[in-house]
C-alpha cells in the first residue's frame, strides 16, 4: 500500500507480525509445510470441491465438517490451524511441524501460546507462461477470525485485485522490477520469477514484515524490501518493470469513516491513482513498462459538464508523456461502490453500515461523482529521448466481458504492434505481410436460405477475448493472411473477386487491419516501412 497523506497514530497491531529474522527457523517451517503437502492442490483434494469452494467464499463450516470426518493427518492439522482458525492440540501440531515444533512456531509468531494461529498462512499457486509457481503467503487473520470489522492496519492476503493484476502481468525477463505498495508481497513473488532483482516498497512497516516473511518462507532471496511513501524509497533509481496494486479505494475523508492501510491512499477521490500515473515515468527505465490497477471517477462539474472517467485517465497519461493501454473492466454506481467497500471492511448491516454508506454518498454527491470505474493501466516509457518521443500507443477502452488467458502477452503484443505500425501509413501497411493469430476463429450468421452472411464475427480465444464484427471484405483479407503475400495484394485480389474499386476497398480494409493487429488478432510479420 502507498499513500501521500499523513496518518494519525491511532492503531496498534492486534497480533504481532511474523518474525523472519531467524532464517534457519523460517527454512525449517518451510520444510515442515512442504513435507505435510500444504499446497493448493493437496488442500483442495482433502476438502473436496464443495468445501473448498465454500472456503473461498469465506464460509468454513463445510470444511470443518469434512475434517471432523477424517483422520487428523499433518495436512488436516495445518488446515485447521491456518485456514480455519481453530485451536490445535500441541501434540498434533508438534507432529505436523516436527522441525519447528510448537515452541518454534511461537518464536516465529505464527501461532500464540494457546495453539491458535496469529496469522493467516496459506498456500498459493500460479500457472502461467513461466510454468508453475508455488509459495506460502502470510497475512493478517481475516473476518472469519476477527468476528467483526477489520483493524485499520490489517495486512490483506491474496485478494481479488491481486489475482486480477497477477493475471495481467507481462512476464518477459527483465533485470530490475519494482512492486509499489507490496502489501503481503504476493506480486513481488510474481516479479521474482522474471526479474533478476526486485525492490518491494510499502508505507506500512507491518506490511513489509509480512512480505519479508512470505518471501523468506517461500525461499525467494532476491527481493529487497523498503518502507516509504509512493516513489520516495526509490528516488533516483529506474526499473524495467513496475507493478502496483495501489490503495485505490475512494474513501470519504470524514469523521468516523475508517481508513484501511491496505486499500486507502489517504487522498481525496481518485487522486492517488492519478499521482501514480503521473509519477511513474520518473522511475521507469527507457523502454520500461508499468502495470497497475485503479479506480477512476465519472464526474459532473458545477456547470453541468460531464467528465468521463476514462477521459480523465487519458489526461493523466498525457501529463506523464507515456504510452498507455487502459482497460476499464467494471463500473459501479456510488451506492454499489459504498456497499462493496463497507462489506470488505467487515461492516455488513445495521445502523453502522447505513451511516458509513451515507458518508460515501455524501462525499460522492458533494464532488459530483456519478460512477466509479475499475480497470488496469499499462504504461510504457519510450526508448527515445523525451524531447523526441511521440506516443505510439494511447488506447482507452471498456471491455467488460470474460477474458482469456495470456493477457500479459496480449498487452506486450499490442505495444509491439504499435511500434511496428508507428509512422507507417496505409501505403506502407499495404506492403507488409500478416498472419492470423492461432486463437482467432470466425463466426458467420445467415438468414435462412441467404447466400451471403448478415453478420461476420472474429473471435479471439486468449488475451481480452474480443469479438469484433467485420465486413465481408475485411473477413476475406484476414482469412488470406498467412504471411506470404503483402496485405495490399490481398486487398486487390478481394476487390477483383467482389468486383469493387480496389482503392476504395483498401481505404476500408487497411484501417481495420491496423486495429486487428494492435488488438492481437493479426500479427504484422514484415514491413518495408521505416519507423
Amino acid at each position: 500500500m502507498v499513500s501521500t497523506a499523513p496518518r494519525p497514530e491511532h492503531r496498534r497491531a492486534p497480533r504481532p507480525a511474523p518474525n523472519s529474522t531467524n532464517r534457519d527457523a523460517v527454512a525449517a517451517l518451510a520444510a515442515d509445510l512442504a513435507d505435510a503437502h500444504y499446497r493448493v492442490d493437496d488442500v483442495e483434494h482433502l476438502l473436496g470441491p464443495v468445501a473448498a469452494a465454500a472456503l473461498h467464499r469465506g464460509r468454513r463450516a463445510p470444511a470443518i465438517r469434512v475434517l471432523d470426518a477424517v483422520s487428523p493427518t499433518h495436512l488436516a492439522t495445518l488446515v485447521r490451524l491456518f485456514l480455519l482458525g481453530q485451536h490445535v492440540d500441541a501434540g498434533l501440531l508438534d507432529d505436523a511441524l516436527p522441525r519447528t515444533g510448537v515452541a518454534g512456531a511461537v518464536e516465529l509468531a505464527v501461532i500464540d501460546s494457546s495453539g491458535r494461529a496469529n496469522i493467516d498462512l496459506r498456500p498459493y499457486s500460479v500457472v502461467d507462461e513461466l510454468g508453475v509457481g508455488q509459495w506460502w503467503i502470510a497475512s493478517d487473520l481475516g473476518e472469519l477470525d476477527t468476528d467483526g470489522p477489520l483493524p485499520t492496519d490489517h495486512v490483506l492476503g491474496v485478494g481479488g485485485a491481486t489475482t486480477t493484476l497477477a493475471g495481467l502481468l507481462i512476464t518477459d525477463p527483465v533485470t530490475t522490477a519494482l512492486d509499489l505498495g507490496t502489501g503481503c508481497g504476493v506480486l513481488a513473488l510474481h516479479a521474482s520469477r522474471f526479474a533478476t532483482r526486485v525492490v518491494a516498497t510499502d508505507l506500512s512497516p507491518r506490511a513489509i514484515e509480512f512480505a519479508r516473511f512470505t518471501a523468506a518462507l517461500s525461499g525467494v532471496d532476491h527481493i529487497e524490501f523498503r518502507v516509504g511513501d509512493l516513489f520516495a524509497p526509490v528516488l533516483g533509481e529506474q526499473f524495467d518493470r513496475i507493478i502496483s496494486n495501489p490503495p485505490f479505494v475512494i474513501t470519504p475523508r470524514a469523521a468516523g469513516v475508517p481508513e484501511y492501510d491496505y486499500r486507502d491512499g489517504g487522498m481525496v477521490g481518485d487522486t492517488l491513482v492519478a499521482a501514480v500515473v503521473r509519477g511513474v515515468g520518473d522511475v521507469l527505465a527507457p523502454g520500461g513498462i508499468a502495470q497497475l490497477l485503479g479506480n477512476w471517477e465519472d464526474r459532473i462539474a458545477s456547470d453541468g459538464t460531464v467528465h468521463d472517467g476514462l477521459d480523465r485517465v487519458a489526461e493523466w497519461v498525457a501529463e506523464a508523456g507515456l504510452d498507455a493501454w487502459v482497460v476499464e473492466r467494471d463500473r459501479q454506481d456510488p451506492s454499489e461502490y459504498a456497499q462493496l467497500w463497507n462489506r470488505d471492511g467487515g461492516t455488513t448491516a445495521g445502523t453502522a453500515a447505513d451511516a458509513l454508506e451515507a458518508a460515501w454518498l455524501d462525499d460522492f454527491e458533494h464532488r459530483g461523482v456519478t460512477g466509479i470505474g475499475f480497470g488496469s493501466i499499462a504504461l510504457r516509457r519510450s526508448l527515445e529521448h523525451p524531447a523526441q518521443q511521440q506516443p505510439r500507443l494511447r488506447r482507452f477502452e471498456r471491455l467488460t466481458g470474460p477474458i482469456g488467458g495470456s493477457v500479459g502477452a496480449a498487452i506486450r503484443s499490442g505495444f509491439v504492434a504499435a511500434d511496428a505500425l508507428a509512422g507507417v501509413d496505409n501505403d506502407g501497411l499495404a506492403l507488409a505481410t500478416a498472419t492470423v493469430a492461432d486463437d482467432v476463429t470466425e463466426e458467420r450468421h445467415h438468414w435462412p436460405g441467404a447466400a451471403d452472411p448478415t453478420v461476420i464475427l472474429l473471435r479471439q480465444g486468449s488475451g481480452y477475448a474480443r469479438t469484433i464484427q467485420v465486413g465481408t471484405a475485411v473477413a476475406a483479407v484476414v482469412g488470406a493472411c498467412d504471411g506470404d503475400l503483402p496485405i495490399g495484394v490481398l486487398c486487390d485480389a478481394v476487390a477483383q473477386v467482389m468486383d469493387v474499386d480496389a482503392a476504395a476497398l483498401r481505404a476500408e480494409v487497411l484501417p481495420e487491419i491496423r486495429e486487428l493487429a494492435v488488438a492481437g488478432l493479426l500479427s504484422i510479420t514484415s514491413t518495408t516501412a521505416q519507423n
